[in-house]
């Protein structure tokens, strides 16, 4: 198919604005890449100690011949995502020994739960924990024993983490290796009808917690479509899994045969065979391009504006909110998934999923199939679905068209003709919203502002009975160098119950809401933020706000000269600097850039 003209200019403009830093990374990875065995150009000492734990695989790592694969792993078994991930080494090294390889773990990553730090502290972690996790994936992999990797990760932060910390090892090639959604549970939509309640009084708290528990109640990735399930997503069209590997469960033997097929395939791809894949050539501006129109179809989570970003400077690309926006316009809105919808990812999965997905996109012209995908075909292949034939895994062409309508819809007859993103400008900065969530009738807004500096005090407003008309409720001095960029999703049920009781309702920060991003109109990721001349600092109770979603404006109602000579605000930020590991985090809050710079505290240029 030919490709689609915004595909095609968005792709060009980020080739030649990234012209200079692309090649200097590229450059940088051939000087790393090394022919025939990493470990061989180690030292005697430092061959030994690499492998003086090693068993079995002792004498092939001794003779540096056949293929050692580091595995970098987020397993911990709080994490329901990556408790599954546990059994994983012994089974990739069992692959890569059938193949006359090796496998090593390399080290482990942090792997913090939103899902558990929801409102709390330790909240103000999460975004900087992305951070650390590319600087585990650093260390693991700077030991230089490793001819490939395998990532081991699911969730939030953590894939993003360990795609940074991997890039800046582009010689190396890389698969990632999820662990797959826990089976169905309560359906999110009366999860998220117990919650609203329990905002309003009328559900108890152990009425609360049965809901919850009967949501999140196995191991395996929670099953709303939010920033984990739109991960598996981003690295789908990438084409850094196995193809079909994202929503697949866990425990079962189709996982099992993809974790190993993913082992025997990165031993097939090192500088040793000939079919060498690093992973600093398979993200290139085309796999990034592909990511932002797959998030853009699939609704997918707002935290990926900054993530993306963060991952495509990481491999020496630089793009912007703006390029999102234009692709998203051009994107039809393919999928209804909760929160997005009803549906959870299973559902989505069982109605052709991402192979549906991706042909659709590829067939209208607003995917690139030419990437280099870590399998050795085309993104085409990759929307080819995994099954198991007496035990042997095979692929097969997904269905025809969408096995249900109600959640996955083809390019002829999508939900929106635009995509779920839209970036947001005006005279009070720049920002993202989530609009696929959003009814059209509230994705407009003209009210006066209620300003808050926590969401603690929107809720005790609202638990005082203080919220009453229509009002923007701006919650300011939540971006990454004020307190880490916390998500507030706390603010969803609340904000929802005023919006079915029949008041205009939005809200706009300069923090983050989260891949559950709600059905309330949400301008979030403000840049400049607050405590960076940002214009949130100067607004006041009563100011009259316009955000308007479908032509992408968010400005203050006040003459330019009136608001340009108001002093801003001050804030008193010390409360956020300890507790909960915080004081350890300053180095980071005082050198991270902007969202829309990906909110990294890693390069120079922030």
């Amino acid at each position: 198919m030919t490709l689609h003209p915004v595909t095609a200019r968005v792709t060009a403009r980020i080739v030649d604005r990234s012209r200079e830093l692309r090649a200097n990374y590229l450059a940088k990875i051939e000087a790393a890449r090394v022919i025939g065995s990493a470990r061989g150009k180690l030292g005697c000492g430092n061959l030994a100690h690499g492998f003086a734990a090693s068993a079995a695989d002792k004498p092939l790592l001794r003779s540096v011949h056949g293929a050692n694969i580091g595995v970098v792993t987020a397993y911990n078994d709080m994490l329901s995502a990556h408790e599954p991930l546990k059994h994983y080494p012994e089974l990739i090294r069992m692959a890569a020994r059938g193949v006359g390889a090796s496998a090593q773990v390399a080290g482990g990553v942090p792997a913090m739960c939103d899902g558990v730090t929801q409102g709390r502290a330790g909240m103000e972690l999460s975004l900087f924990s992305r951070d650390v996790i590319a600087q585990s994936t650093a260390i693991a992999l700077t030991h230089e024993m490793f001819d490939g990797a395998l990532l081991l990760g699911v969730c939030d932060k953590i894939v993003p983490g360990l795609l940074i910390g991997a890039l800046s090892f582009g010689h190396l090639p890389i698969i990632l290796v999820p662990a797959g959604p826990m089976p169905s549970g309560l359906p999110n939509t009366e999860k998220a009808r117990v919650r609203q309640a329990y905002a309003e009084g009328k559900a108890t708290r152990e009425q609360l917690l049965d809901a919850e528990a009967a949501s999140y109640h196995s191991a395996g990735t929670c099953t709303f479509y939010g920033t984990a399930n739109s991960n598996q997503m981003l690295v789908e069209v990438m084409g850094l899994h196995m193809p079909g590997s994202a929503f697949v469960h866990p425990g079962t033997p189709l996982r099992d045969a993809l974790t190993v097929a993913a082992a025997e395939r990165i031993c097939a791809i090192t500088t040793l065979g000939d079919e060498y894949t690093p992973i600093g050539r398979t993200i290139d501006a085309k796999a990034i391009v592909n990511a932002m129109v797959g998030l853009a179809a699939t609704g997918g989570s707002t935290n990926h504006a900054i993530h993306l970003v963060a991952i495509a400077r990481a491999a020496g690309l630089i793009i912007d909110w703006d390029d999102l926006d234009e692709l998203s316009r051009a994107t039809p809105l393919l999928t209804r998934i909760y929160p997005n919808g009803e549906g959870d990812v299973n559902h989505f999965h069982a109605a052709g999923g991402l192979g549906v997905v991706i042909r659709e996109l590829l067939d209208a012209g607003l995917m690139h199939a030419d990437i280099r995908c870590v399998h050795g075909g085309t993104l085409r292949d990759q929307a080819r679905e995994p099954f198991l034939d007496d035990l042997k895994l095979r692929w097969r062409e997904p269905p025809a068209s969408s096995l249900d309508r109600s959640i996955l819809r083809g390019v002829a007859e999508p939900f929106d003709a635009e995509g779920g993103l839209v970036r947001l400008q005006g005279n009070l900065g720049r920002a993202i919203a989530k609009t696929s969530a959003v009814k059209s009738a509230f994705r407009r807004i003209q009210a006066p502002a209620r300003i808050f500096e926590s969401q603690d005090a929107l809720l005790l407003a609202f638990n005082a009975g203080e919220l009453n008309g229509d009002f923007v409720a701006v919650v300011r001095a939540q971006g990454p160098r004020a307190n880490g960029m916390p998500e507030l999703h706390k603010l969803t049920p609340t904000l929802g119950v005023l919006q079915d009781r029949g008041q205009r309702v939005a809200l706009l920060t300069d923090g983050r809401m989260s891949g559950a991003s709600g059905k309330v109109l949400a301008a979030i990721h403000v840049s400049p933020e607050t405590i960076c001349d940002g214009a949130l600092a100067k607004l006041r109770d009563g100011d009259i706000i316009r955000i308007d979603a479908e032509i992408g404006s968010m400005d203050v109602l006040l003459p330019a000269a009136e608001f340009a000579a108001r002093t801003p605000a001050t804030f008193d930020l010390a409360a956020n600097r300890v507790g909960s590991g915080r004081e350890l985090f300053g180095n980071m809050r005082t050198h991270v850039g902007s969202a829309e710079r990906g909110a990294c505290s890693l390069f120079s240029e922030n």
